[in-house]
């Protein structure tokens, strides 16, 4: 009887691997934001932090189109983060300096990537921010075996919990952003676990996008 082929040996070793057929591999390019969330400093004269793209390849194969929680490695170091929507149906993420530093790179560095999506139960817990934090302390507890809006809150899961951070955040005014509170703290009391009418992706709504690259020449300056 013939041996058995090699490549089917491999591929049946592949299979025994768990999550190895989710790893999604590419390479991009280290990019620095044109305009930086946070001011520089002296000793970081622009913004220490830089972003990358993900290819259009890489980003079809993750299980949404919206914020995708992740862990794997960046130039071999390990890293868990995650992706943000671009607002095209794509994704990007940002390399803070703790990151660069470890991967040993920087901007205008191409880097590769191998990473997976992490499970539903290790999803990280989002920063909550203090003016929401505040609102949900004010809301009047559950009666009469009904839940709060807290309760209902502290019951919803880390991924529902930052759609609801997502979408105040992402208010441009900060009337705008106090409404969203208002309206997150009602909807919580009514048992709604989701923001109403929140496009993850932001393909529709536009309110979120890729940074833009400060011009490499503008960088040597």
């Amino acid at each position: 009887m013939a041996n058995k082929s090699p490549r089917k040996s491999r591929t049946r070793e592949r299979g025994n691997s768990g999550s190895a057929s989710k790893v999604i591999r590419f390479s991009a390019t280290l990019l620095r934001p044109a305009s930086p969330a946070s001011p520089a400093s002296p000793r970081n004269p622009r913004s220490s932090w830089t972003f990358l793209t993900l290819p259009k390849q890489a980003s079809a194969k993750l299980p949404s189109r919206g914020q995708v929680s992740v862990e794997g490695t960046l130039n071999g170091a390990a890293i868990r983060a995650t992706l943000q929507p671009d607002g095209q149906g794509g994704h990007w993420l940002k390399v803070d300096l703790t990151m660069q530093e470890a991967a040993r790179a920087e901007a205008g560095d191409i880097v590769t990537l191998e990473i997976a999506p992490v499970s539903p139960d290790q999803e990280p817990e989002p920063d909550v921010p203090a003016d929401l934090r505040k609102a949900l302390a004010a809301t009047p507890p559950g009666t009469g075996g009904k839940p709060g809006a807290r309760d209902v809150w502290a019951d919803i899961t880390p991924v529902a919990r930052r759609d609801f951070i997502y979408w105040i955040t992402s208010a441009k005014q900060a009337e705008t952003r106090a409404r969203r509170i208002t309206n997150a703290c009602d909807m919580l009391a009514k048992g709604k676990r989701r923001p109403c009418c929140f496009d993850r992706s932001g393909m529709y709504g536009k309110s979120m996008s890729c940074p833009v690259a400060l011009d490499p020449e503008a960088d040597d300056e």
